[in-house]
């Protein structure tokens, strides 16, 4: 007997609910990226590593410890994509897409990171981001915010989350608190959890995102970064909490949301939940207005999020929120009684399919008329369409409503549809 060969270690299959719900979200974000006129794009999965360790900071957990990093058969040292903004930034230098104009552009697609599997959190894992560049004013920032809470409110799960909302202010700006705060975390290092104390001197900011309880309570007395923020920022961050507030999306202020990308400046935002646990970032994104001259291209601002597709379906199924649809096989299931009506069954269910986008079973196979009917009634549908020999016989075909009230009812064959949408309503 062969030995059995099982998917690589944190990397996982996707069937049953957990792909219909995928599927269900797969529709509900092209819809909105349509209805915000944003425009796909496809980036490849393996990139040059010089591409990651540029945009995202050689010194992050990510280019250090995470990234996938393999040398192909020319001797070229590449990258499995641990996140997608880099990519879309290079694709759009590289195809002249940027300079001088707006883009609104969107993807969806696997990711890749070497760390510990856990519940949320894989090594292929996917994301569905939206990038934004040539616009560089606090109302494009709003726009994305708002295309996430819709997104929320869609699957049902907008009372779940949090969206919380901080300002990193400019290049100048953050080197001067920078200088502040690595001499308060050199004052205090004994304190300092070991991450953090690695940290210091390579990226204190990120210090301010510890998840250790006793550098957190040290952080209270750390200076803040909104001290040391410009005329310049401080208008960009009202401006935005302004644009919230008249979207009717509540927020909070989070001084110690710095994200942990390197690239970002001025606004980042993360939307967060309290039924995931450790895993309670679904969504996260910010400006990066520095981030194309840095890969090699003309200045241009940019701004965008990415959400974790893993970590947001767990949260519709912690909530409750799978809709009723997809908790059937089938909408519509349709049957003949004996072999001589299959040639019929099968002709209505094209007929069927080719007016309606409901899920249309049609069972296959013999069986007893009991076994039948067991089987349509295991497929949750709403209706059963029943062709028995006297149907066949007669251009006729049953309706039989399988849930709730309602009789079954016999029709012609050629006006079947107009009866079955009918009865559905």
């Amino acid at each position: 007997m062969s030995k059995l060969i099982k998917a690589v270690r944190g990397m996982y299959d996707s069937h049953g609910m957990d792909a219909r719900l995928w599927g269900r979200l797969d529709r509900a974000y092209a819809t909105i990226m349509q209805r915000y006129a944003y425009d796909a794009v496809r980036t490849p999965i393996v990139e040059p590593v010089g591409l990651f360790a540029r945009a995202i900071g050689e010194v992050t957990d990510v280019v250090e410890k995470e990234m996938y990093v393999f040398e192909d058969r020319g001797g070229e040292k590449l990258a499995l994509r641990p996140e997608g903004t880099a990519g879309v930034v290079r694709a759009g230098i590289e195809n002249g897409l940027l300079y001088n104009q707006i883009q609104k552009l969107w993807y969806a697609g696997p990711m890749y990171r070497y760390e510990r599997p856990q519940k949320g959190r894989n090594r292929q894992f996917h994301q569905m981001g939206a990038e934004v560049f040539g616009l560089g004013g606090p109302d494009v920032d709003v726009e994305l915010i708002e295309m996430t809470a819709e997104l929320w409110r869609e699957l049902g799960i907008l009372d779940g989350v949090t969206l919380e909302l901080n300002t990193l202010g400019q290049s100048d700006e953050r080197r001067a608190y920078r200088d502040e705060l690595v001499a308060f975390l050199r004052a205090n290092f004994d304190a300092l959890d070991a991450d953090s104390q690695n940290r210091v001197d390579t990226n204190p900011l990120r210090v301010l995102d510890s998840k250790s309880p006793q550098t957190q309570a040290l952080l209270t007395d750390a200076p803040t970064l909104h001290d040391f923020l410009g005329g310049e920022s401080i208008a960009h961050f009202e401006a935005l909490k302004a644009g919230l507030d008249d979207a009717g999306i509540a927020f909070r202020v989070n001084p110690r949301l710095v994200r942990g990308l390197d690239y970002y400046n001025r606004t980042v935002f993360e939307w967060t939940t309290e039924h995931l646990g450790a895993q309670g970032t679904i969504c996260g994104g910010g400006r990066y207005d520095g981030l194309v001259e840095q890969l090699g291209g003309k200045p241009t601002p940019g701004v965008g999020f990415a959400l974790g597709v893993e970590r947001v379906l767990l949260l519709v199924e912690a909530l409750g929120q799978i809709p009723a649809d997809l908790q059937r096989d089938a909408d519509v299931f349709m049957m003949a009684t004996s072999d001589a009506g299959e040639a019929t069954i099968r002709r209505l269910a094209r007929e069927l399919r080719a007016h309606s986008d409901q899920r249309v079973a049609v069972l296959h196979g013999g069986g007893s008329f009991k076994s039948r009917m067991k089987k349509a009634d295991r497929s949750g549908a709403r209706v059963l369409v029943l062709l028995g020999d006297d149907e066949q016989a007669n251009a006729q075909v049953s309706l039989k409503p399988l849930r709730g009230q309602g009789e079954q009812i016999t029709i012609a064959q050629d006006g079947w549809l107009n009866a079955l949408a009918d009865m559905e309503q």
